[in-house]
């Protein structure tokens, strides 16, 4: 394994932990989301409803940088979940939008939204469309929705 690879897994794991931190809800999945710079340093952290009962983990950590963060052109943000490319909530910018935004080109997911809440996500297609590298670490994806599990998936 690369050392990139075992650098991903890790990051993942603390992703991971961040999502157990999310108060459960029937409405919406427990994410967790770590932003790190090209240093291999966490630059921030988020998961779900942080700090409103709407909020996305990636939106949590993004929310608590300067749009303009030089950092996050080279780096890498870690979610548990495909971010998301539409959202129920229309008066919030989805995740892959804000994720453009920011500029960050690296993206590592451990499994893809099901249609439990949105039919047909399309978040991962719709970054790799605007030149952004996503990379799934499928072997982690029972880890990463374990504590999503009342929600039948």
């Amino acid at each position: 394994m690369s050392d990139e690879a075992r650098s991903d897994r890790g990051w993942m794991r603390h992703a991971i932990g961040l999502a157990r931190l999310c108060p459960p809800s029937e409405t919406a999945f427990s994410v967790g989301a770590v932003i790190v710079g090209a240093d291999g340093v966490e630059i921030i952290h988020g998961w779900s409803r942080e700090t409103d009962a709407k909020v996305h983990a990636e939106e949590s950590a993004l929310n608590k940088l300067e749009p303009d963060d030089d950092r996050l052109a080279a780096a890498t943000i870690y979610s548990t979940l495909e971010p998301c490319a539409q959202r129920a909530s229309q008066d919030r910018a989805p995740c892959t939008d804000r994720i453009l935004a920011a500029g960050i080109r690296r993206v590592v997911i451990a499994w893809r939204e099901p249609g439990t809440f949105v039919d047909n996500c399309q978040g991962v297609e719709k970054l790799r469309e605007h030149g952004v590298e996503v990379v799934e670490l499928a072997d982690l994806a029972e880890e990463a929705m374990s504590m999503n599990r009342h929600l039948h998936l």
